[in-house]
């Protein structure tokens, strides 16, 4: 059986990194379900109580993750719609180039680009993102967030761990094996 090798240049491609493609598309999906059960389900900036620190309340962002910006002016819908699709393009991409011994990086380019793919779904189609995830304690309010700023959060977190913790160890492995 011969052995899959890349396409050279730009568009060069691994196969198997269409499971890391796969895991975004789960992402995107499970972002938009569970955002079209809170538009349909709940009453705007109504809280829903689940946990003593818990709360579904359904609310529209206009700014970035968190509702950082979220009352700038309206300038920003543009700015971040275009910033997620420049930064989707550039991921996949990314992704699309990973090695196969790889596994935190794509895994975290992954749940970013589903998560940045689902909040663009919803200011092209709304004009705002569909918050309803509300964490606090006591009264300190954590901003309402979704499912994609979670895999947003999640797969930066993993991205810098790669960065810093793993970057190293596999270019010692690298010079290793060069020498």
């Amino acid at each position: 059986m011969p052995n899959p090798q890349p396409k050279k240049g730009l568009f060069q491609f691994y196969p198997h990194n269409l499971w890391w493609i796969g895991l975004s598309i789960v992402a995107i999906i499970l972002d938009q379900w569970t955002k079209w059960i809170a538009v349909t389900h709940l009453n705007y900036a109504d809280p829903v109580p689940v946990l003593p620190f818990l709360n579904w309340t359904l609310l529209h962002n206009y700014g970035a993750a968190f509702s950082f910006l979220s009352d700038a002016g309206g300038w920003q819908r543009y700015f971040f719609t275009s910033l997620a699709g420049l930064v989707s393009v550039i991921f996949v991409f990314w992704l699309m180039r990973m090695p196969k011994n790889m596994l935190v990086l794509p895994l975290a380019i992954a749940l970013i680009l589903g998560g940045a793919i689902g909040n663009l779904i919803d200011r092209v189609a709304l004009g705002y993102v569909v918050d309803f995830i509300h964490v606090y304690y006591n009264n300190s309010h954590f901003p309402a967030f979704n499912i994609a700023d979670s895999a947003i959060t999640l797969g930066t977190i993993l991205l810098l761990i790669d960065t810093f913790f793993l970057e190293k160890h596999r270019i010692q492995r690298a010079q290793a094996q060069h020498d």
